[in-house]
């Protein structure tokens, strides 16, 4: 199998996140979604989402977080790391738009 080289899987990333972007509605995002990713795919994003609405309200600690959502503290941790220090800010920017809206 050919290997993707990182400026055509950069390509190919912003070439995803212009399909996302061209959707119309929660619905045909949630379809594209679908179709896109397998089930346990889907359930890991929406996990990762959660959790960083979870951790952005700032009450609870990974363990209770954990507790709640069975999702495992390694993913907590790695969802806080991207929240919180890596310098793409995606959770951030659209967390802070959602609260605008």
């Amino acid at each position: 199998m050919p290997t993707v080289s990182k400026s055509n899987a950069l390509a190919h990333r912003k070439d995803l996140a212009s399909a996302l972007r061209a959707s119309q509605s929660v619905e045909e995002v949630e379809n594209f979604l679908v179709d896109l990713c397998t089930p346990a795919e889907v359930r890991a994003l929406s996990e990762r989402w959660h959790v960083a609405k979870l951790l952005d309200k700032g009450e609870l600690s990974y363990r209770d977080i954990h507790a709640q959502t069975g999702v495992s503290t390694t993913t907590i941790g790695r969802v806080a790391r991207f929240l919180n220090e890596e310098p793409h800010q995606g959770y951030r920017t659209i967390l802070d738009r959602q609260k605008n809206t």
